[in-house]
């Protein structure tokens, strides 16, 4: 009876720990050590510092004439404006990063092993979702304070004295790292509900890109209302202020795009087969 019982009992015990999984600290790590591991993080990564500099200093080179002798809140809105020029194009290149977080793993069937480890499956999205910000956070705010730092004796010489203890300017800085981590998750969550490295790029930049473009040029009102509410228009509020909206209404649609597209993703992760 009881030499019966034990193998049952076993079994038992081995389901229940399987059943357990990671543990957040587990999920975070795993997926820490998945991003770093992929050759696309560094070179998008590499590419965004590159871009964010390189533009800054040549908008810096330029900008003889386009400011003129300005200094308190004009010359803050100067610095901000060289410093982040780059993220026109670096919110593309974190675009295709967003989608090849998650696409990637579908296409090599990696993420089956990440279910095998995690069966309820939402805590691997999140855990992609935070890793992936923060590191993007760090390296774009890292490549907007060396833009600023490069470009300032650059624009001290035509005149723009900024002043870089200004709290406005890091606050500036600031919203606008944010920006290109909400343009990433956005686009991780797209990746997520098409699964599909091509699709999930097309459909990325076609609403970060495409989108705006078709809408501005349609000669009617609602189209430009809609142009001005899609994420790399809207976003821009989190840096330059003073457009159509302030920092926390562009907060807003920008979490709102974040949250309809990730839900959307988690509905269908869990639903769907791997």
């Amino acid at each position: 009876m009881s030499t019966l019982a034990q193998p049952s009992l076993a079994r038992s015990s081995h389901i229940d720990a399987s059943n357990r999984g990671l543990s957040a600290t587990g999920i975070l790590r795993s997926e820490w050590i998945k991003l770093r591991s992929l050759r696309s993080t560094w070179w998008s990564f590499g590419i965004i510092l590159a871009i964010q500099v390189g533009m800054a200093v040549l908008f810096a080179l330029t900008a003889d004439g386009r400011f003129g002798q300005v200094s308190g809140e004009a010359a803050t809105d100067a610095a901000v404006t060289v410093s982040t020029v780059g993220l026109v194009f670096g919110q593309l290149v974190i675009a295709v990063l967003g989608v090849l977080v998650i696409s990637g793993e579908y296409a090599t069937g990696q993420i089956r092993s990440s279910f095998m480890a995690v069966p309820s499956r939402l805590p691997v999205l999140a855990a992609k979702a935070i890793v992936f910000s923060i590191a993007t956070f760090v390296v774009t705010l890292v490549g907007i304070v060396a833009s600023y730092l490069v470009t300032i004796p650059i624009l001290g010489g035509v005149g723009v004295q900024a002043d870089p203890f200004d709290g406005a300017l890091w606050l500036h800085f600031v919203g606008a790292a944010g920006f290109l981590v909400l343009i990433g998750l956005i686009s991780l969550g797209i990746g997520a509900t098409l699964r599909s490295t091509p699709g999930g790029i097309a459909a990325s930049l076609g609403l970060l890109l495409v989108a705006p473009t078709i809408l501005s040029v349609i000669p009617a009102p609602w189209a430009n209302s809609m142009a001005e509410w899609t994420p790399s228009s809207a976003g821009q509020g989190l840096y330059y202020w003073g457009g159509i909206f302030e920092p926390w209404q562009a907060l807003l649609v920008m979490l709102g795009w974040v949250a309809v597209l990730l839900t959307a993703a988690a509905v269908l992760m869990k639903r769907r087969d791997a």
